[in-house]
């Protein structure tokens, strides 16, 4: 429950065909995506019918601000999911490509390339470097064991190996000190 203070604006729109002119506080309760005011006391003045038209556009649909918002914007993404939308329907993956399905693959790369940025970048300032390079992401991809069984089958370019020495190899400990 809200407690909304129209004293500012004495006209509140309600229920798309109702003007409600009042003057103090209101309760406003959540129903299916609207406030609905119920009053306090008997601050209601006048119900006036206002034309459906004049405050909806064409088709009853509302008007639309002057500003237009990419479908990135709009689902909270850096990722282009117009782009990714364009190329899924592209390159004839399906027949239909439906409206969430570039916003999901949006999503899901965007994470991707997070989650491999954020470990590449502490591997390279584990190295006291201040860019990444492909060596970086190659540390942070196979020292992870999800994305290293993820992308196991896959070259980074430049990224050199992983530093691996065989226990064979390595000196033998001495169990005790050598006396000359």
């Amino acid at each position: 429950m809200w407690l909304c203070d129209w004293a500012k604006e004495p006209e509140v729109s309600f229920f798309d065909s109702y003007k409600i002119s009042a003057g103090n506080t209101h309760t406003c309760f959540p129903t299916r995506g609207r406030l609905l005011p119920v009053f306090l006391g008997s601050f209601l003045h006048s119900v006036s019918l206002v034309d459906k038209m004049s405050a909806k556009g064409k088709g009853g649909r509302a008007k639309k601000s002057g500003k237009s918002s990419s479908k990135s914007a709009k689902a909270g993404l850096q990722f282009p999911v117009g782009r990714i939308g364009r190329y899924l329907k592209k390159g004839r993956y399906a027949k239909r490509v439906g409206a969430g399905a570039p916003v999901y693959m949006a999503a899901v790369l965007e994470y991707l390339c997070a989650e491999i940025l954020e470990l590449a970048g502490n591997a390279a300032r584990d190295h006291k470097k201040t860019r990444i390079i492909p060596r970086h992401i190659q540390l942070a991809v196979r020292n992870d064991e999800e994305l290293s069984k993820f992308l196991g089958g896959v070259t980074i370019a430049s990224g050199g190996v992983m530093p691996n020495v065989h226990s064979v190899l390595l000196p033998k400990k001495s169990k005790g000190k050598k006396s000359q």
